[in-house]
């Protein structure tokens, strides 16, 4: 249905990279899904990558451009991974900042995803859910909702002793959601390392998220979905049989509210 790829791999101009994309933007949708943008950074979005982000997008006219709710970039250097912003107000401030610059360059809004974090800060003021409410309220974003994500998180949460029921955390989390906000979802595969879940886009997508999945069409309705699947990615037909599942399962979660209507 869409194409979905990483912006900050189309970058250069030109190359064959570039070539592969515009000939499926011929054929398909294409979302640009970013990892650098460090919406949550204190130093501000880097100039030279948002500019990049722009060209790309006069270039491919993308139906959707979205990051993620983290930071990783400081005042001397990145790190490797996309780390989780304190939910706090001065954070909030910081990051409605960084969205309203990029959404001005862009010409367009773009969507926020939720993490998967593997540390905390303390002193939360609010939850993740009111967080990425009040972005979208004060910035006019959208929010791309990581089921996986959610998931990951509550099963991590569990092996701090931090909840019983991470299903019903995950609900919860979903449940908080303002579902004009939602502009796309996400699923993927994760690991259970024994003392730690890694949302690693590595394997089918797991029966919970599914479960968790259902709960999210019923209560965002026909939303965008995409299936990631970024390390040992396996033959053609079973990422075909993943999109077949989330469209079967999206379709008979929403059937019951169009009889209704």
């Amino acid at each position: 249905d869409f194409i979905e790829v990483h912006s900050e791999n189309f970058f250069a101009p030109g190359g064959a990279a570039l070539a592969v994309l515009r000939e499926g933007r011929e054929r398909y949708p294409v979302s640009l899904h970013g990892v650098g943008l460090s919406l949550g950074s204190s130093v501000g979005i880097d100039p030279w990558h948002l500019d990049q982000l722009a060209h790309l997008v006069q270039t491919i006219d993308p139906v959707r451009v979205s990051d993620h709710a983290s930071f990783a970039r400081g005042p001397s250097a990145h790190a490797a991974d996309l780390l989780p912003v304190p939910m706090s107000h001065a954070a909030l401030d910081t990051m409605c900042a960084n969205v309203n610059r990029a959404q001005d360059r862009l010409r367009r809004p773009i969507a926020v995803e939720n993490l998967s974090a593997y540390v905390q800060w303390a002193g939360a003021e609010m939850d993740e859910p009111a967080f990425l409410n009040l972005l979208a309220q004060r910035t006019g974003c959208q929010l791309l909702v990581d089921v996986n994500n959610i998931c990951v998180n509550a099963l991590n949460a569990q092996l701090r002793g931090e909840t019983d029921d991470p299903q019903e955390q995950c609900r919860h989390w979903l449940d908080a959601i303002a579902p004009a906000h939602v502009a796309e979802l996400h699923l993927a595969g994760h690991v259970h390392c024994g003392d730690i879940v890694i949302d690693d886009h590595g394997s089918r997508v797991h029966d919970t998220v599914w479960a968790l999945y259902r709960h999210a069409v019923q209560r965002f309705g026909a939303v965008p979905t995409l299936i990631e699947w970024d390390t040992d990615v396996p033959e053609m037909h079973v990422l075909l049989e993943e999109a077949a599942r989330a469209r079967s399962l999206a379709i008979q979660a929403l059937t019951p509210l169009e009889l209704v209507a």
